[in-house]
């Protein structure tokens, strides 16, 4: 092999390896950007939408920079290059790097929710500090907080599509409303066991009346196994404008 040859696998060997130590610090630093992110964010609720929305993106992200370094690392030692080698090294740094990028994939889809789930329940119901008085505010329960929702988003809440949470400040009467995704997070599938059953369609088979409960039909099916299920659901009876009045006035 000529000097030539040799110098560019030198310079080939030092420039992989800064790209590997470039991409760890990246990898690092986002996670970082991330914790730091978490603990200056005081309100339950938006931490809540936040982890919700952005935590296992964070992971992927930071899992996909992470095995980049690694192949660039895995790849920074070469002294000899032939056609031959020059495929198995390809093959075997693309092969291992998908291995590995699967079994984050998975990890992050189908064992993380369990954690996380239990993550976002704490944070849902938390108590929350009443701005007014500075004291833990009281969460209603599903009957007593009809009075603080409009119709619509008892509509919403009734058809399962949309969940409102309703704090109120008893001393001084401020209430914070907060609103959730009624099917978002997937339950735990009874056939796999994994966190992958969706609701994936409903259907209204009785509307509601101010006489009678409606009924609605909702399908499941698991991400992972593919087991599906339906189940029949109560819809509360409307309440009449009289009715709705009398109550308002008492609360």
């Amino acid at each position: 092999m000529d000097e030539t040859s040799i110098q560019s696998f030198e310079s080939w060997n030092t420039w992989t390896q800064y790209a590997a130590f470039c991409l760890v610090g990246l990898s690092i630093l986002i996670f970082l950007g991330h914790l730091i992110k978490l603990s200056s964010t005081g309100d339950s609720k938006t931490k809540y939408d936040y982890i919700n929305r952005n935590e296992i993106n964070i992971l992927m992200a930071c899992g996909v920079l992470l095995i980049l370094a690694g192949a660039s690392y895995a790849n920074s030692f070469i002294s000899e290059l032939t056609t031959l080698w020059l495929f198995v090294r390809v093959f075997v740094t693309i092969s291992m790097g998908l291995i590995i990028g699967v079994i984050i994939q998975n990890l992050l889809k189908f064992y993380y929710p369990f954690y996380i789930e239990k993550r976002l329940k704490k944070l849902r119901y938390k108590p929350r500090i009443s701005p007014k008085s500075g004291k833990p505010m009281k969460l209603l329960s599903e009957e007593e907080e009809d009075v603080y929702l409009d119709e619509g988003m008892q509509a919403e809440e009734e058809i399962y599509s949309i969940d409102y949470d309703v704090w109120v400040d008893e001393e001084t009467g401020y209430t914070k409303i907060e609103k959730y995704a009624g099917h978002l997070h997937a339950l735990q599938c009874p056939e796999c066991n994994y966190q992958t059953f969706r609701v994936t369609k409903e259907d209204i088979l009785r509307a509601p009346s101010t006489s009678e409960e409606g009924e609605l039909l909702k399908y499941f099916e698991c991400g992972y196994c593919g087991h599906k299920s339906k189940k029949n659901y109560k819809i509360a009876m409307l309440q009449d404008a009289a009715e709705k009045s009398s109550t308002a006035t008492t609360a």
